[in-house]
């Protein structure tokens, strides 16, 4: 579903944030993105969104060269996904289940449809019956499972997160990866991306980046 050919990002002469990365992941897969903060991580999540556009390679999404895409293509590619990046925060002028509806809202469904599945992708992270708090009533835990809940609520292909459980404690990082890996459970192509080696602990597939390069990929017992 996720392909890299050669990408590489370059912001200025001498910098480099993607380096000739090749990669695929394929239909279904949980792929954990490995490395230390300023590995290049976020940039390539950002390019598989169309956020960021590679200054070389080609990648291609689901069988769709995004590197080409037209702005105007950007919102079809991205309703096959669900984003979760760290500067995407909650709204705090309305509750948590308004905040879930809004991407469906946005793309033109009925209020009574959007409050369903938003009540529903609520419930799939143990959140309903926190439906009509506000957001800054919620802990930093809860605030990153509300972001899963609006991440899906699309019902996406591919879910993409942007180190979902950064500055969380243990026992809240992991019911966010809970929630991720549940959605994997159903056939959703996950991309999780983490510097917390704890994380990986047991993950079927690594790829790790150092310095923008792909340094590893494969099991997480060879990743270290």
């Amino acid at each position: 579903m996720i392909e890299f050919q050669s990408v590489s990002k370059q912001y200025s002469l001498d910098a480099y944030a993607l380096r000739d990365v090749s990669l695929n992941i394929g239909k279904g897969e949980l792929v954990y993105l490995a490395g230390p903060s300023g590995a290049g991580k976020s940039t390539l999540m950002k390019m598989v969104a169309a956020v960021e556009r590679p200054t070389s390679g080609v990648v291609t999404v689901n069988g769709q060269d995004v590197s080409r895409i037209r702005k105007a293509g950007i919102p079809f590619l991205r309703r096959n996904l669900g984003l979760i990046f760290q500067q995407q925060r909650l709204l705090n002028d309305r509750n948590i289940l308004g905040n879930v509806m809004l991407p469906l809202l946005v793309t033109g469904a009925p209020k009574a449809q959007a409050e369903q599945r938003a009540r529903a992708a609520l419930d799939k992270v143990g959140l309903l019956e926190r439906a009509r708090a506000m957001p800054l009533e919620l802990s930093g835990g809860e605030q990153q499972r509300v972001a899963v809940a609006r991440a899906i609520v699309n019902r996406p292909q591919i879910i993409l997160a942007d180190e979902p459980t950064a500055n969380l404690d243990r026992v809240a990082a992991d019911k966010v990866l809970d929630a991720l890996r549940a959605f994997h459970a159903v056939g959703v192509t996950c991309v999780i991306s983490t510097h917390d080696e704890q994380v990986l602990d047991g993950a079927a597939r690594v790829i790790r980046l150092e310095h923008g390069q792909l340094a590893y990929a494969g099991r997480a017992g060879g990743a270290a």
